[in-house]
């Protein structure tokens, strides 16, 4: 090769997938996207990184005590989906990793996708009636620096 040949970084997919983002909230859509999201790990030997948003534009954040109370019961979602993962996936063999962060959940997605160099970033569809996509996968789908799938 010769010297002042560029040496490629890294590519998206390129070597096949190396890791999945998946994005958790308990909903049917998110559990779907989470099973979907783990197959496609064992298959290819990826490693998944569920990540929780705890979104902050509820309500429940205008008070210091709702702040309280929505944050310790997001803390004792992510404890109890942090057991039952760890029951799952590692009875398949799965590498995986769950994250808990605050903020807009596609804005989050995408910039942990990013960190973490991710192939791909899975979300479930909206439950919202006769919508196709909830503003979270329109966001990714419309935004994302890297392949978004999304599951019913």
């Amino acid at each position: 090769m010769p010297e002042d040949a560029a040496v490629p970084g890294f590519e998206i997919g390129k070597d096949g997938v190396g890791s999945i983002v998946v994005g958790v909230d308990g909903s049917p859509p998110a559990v779907h996207a989470a099973a979907w999201a783990a197959g496609l790990a064992r298959r290819e030997r990826a490693r998944l990184v569920l990540v929780y948003v705890e979104p902050l534009a509820s309500a429940a954040y205008w008070t210091s005590i709702g702040m309280i109370n929505a944050a310790e019961a997001a803390n004792d979602f992510v404890a109890e989906l942090r057991t039952e993962a760890g029951q799952y996936l590692t009875q398949y063999g799965i590498e995986w990793d769950l994250l808990h962060h605050r903020g807009d959940p596609a804005t989050a997605l995408e910039q942990i996708a990013e960190e973490l160099r991710a192939d791909c970033i899975v979300v479930g569809r909206s439950q919202r009636g006769g919508h196709l996509l909830g503003s979270v996968p329109k966001t990714l789908v419309t935004r994302a620096q890297r392949p978004v799938v999304v599951v019913p």
